[in-house]
């Protein structure tokens, strides 16, 4: 469809399902990626996206809107990049029991301390209250999580993420000291290797997840990823500091910096 058809935004009401991941506004529109807009954004509307590879992502006073773009980012847990300088940071602050990594001990004061995160390229958050509650939602009935950086006791960092079957999907980080985030996300990579799920939707290209490992893909591969990862059964979301040492013989072998 040319970018001159598609100048309505799909509308979507409660009791109507969002049109198919396919269906996304292609790169020559006026916003790519883009599926459909509403107004539910409640768990059960968001299982659906996610299962369908959708995200929601939209400002104050717009409606809600779904994407689903081409190109997608995707963290492959076994491209990612543990720096040495990172992995020194982490067995300096485990060594001298400093570090320690939770799954889902304040699940809702995770994703609020991302909302508050103040972004160079945005105004305000995309994080808004309705969004909360439904991602607290999401998380009450086991399919959302976070996973938080603690140091000295004091919880420094951490993101918050989506898991479906064995696909996970991150959504937003914070750090109030340097690192924090990183480590967070290289717990979640580790967690991820362990329990043998290979990839991280990372939604969107950034020169952070660049640096990290992650990796652009096109929408149609994301879309059967998905599809893969639905049929596996999701797996018991605790983290063992035993799962450390898969991200320490990964950097071994990769020889990074």
């Amino acid at each position: 469809m040319s970018a001159a058809r598609q100048t309505a935004i799909p509308w979507v009401d409660r009791d109507q399902p969002l049109p198919p991941a396919s269906a996304a506004w292609g790169a020559d529109a006026p916003m790519p990626g883009l599926l459909a807009a509403g107004t539910d954004i409640s768990a059960t509307r968001l299982l659906e996206a996610y299962r369908m590879g959708a995200f929601p992502w939209y400002a104050e006073n717009q409606p809600v809107l779904w994407w689903s773009p081409s190109p997608r980012m995707v963290l492959h847990v076994h491209s990612f990049r543990l720096h040495r300088s990172l992995r020194k940071w982490i067995q300096s602050g485990l060594r001298n029991d400093r570090l320690s990594v939770l799954f889902d001990h304040d699940f809702r004061g995770v994703i609020e301390a991302c909302a508050r995160v103040r972004r160079p390229t945005q105004s305000g958050t995309w994080i808004m209250p309705e969004l909360i509650d439904a991602y607290t939602d999401l998380h009450r009935i086991g399919c959302a999580h976070s996973v938080e950086t603690w140091w000295d006791g004091v919880r420094v960092g951490g993101l918050y993420c989506v898991n479906i079957g064995g696909m996970v999907y991150g959504e937003s980080m914070f750090s109030l000291m340097p690192n924090a985030s990183k480590v967070a996300l290289s717990a979640l990579v580790a967690f991820c290797v362990a329990n043998g799920m290979d990839a991280i939707d990372c939604q969107q290209e950034t020169e952070h997840l660049a640096f990290m490992g992650a990796q652009p893909i096109p929408g149609t591969d994301f879309n059967a990823l998905v599809a893969q990862k639905l049929a596996q059964n999701s797996p018991t979301w605790e983290f063992n500091p035993q799962m450390w040492q898969s991200l320490d013989s990964r950097i071994k072998a990769q020889h990074l910096p």
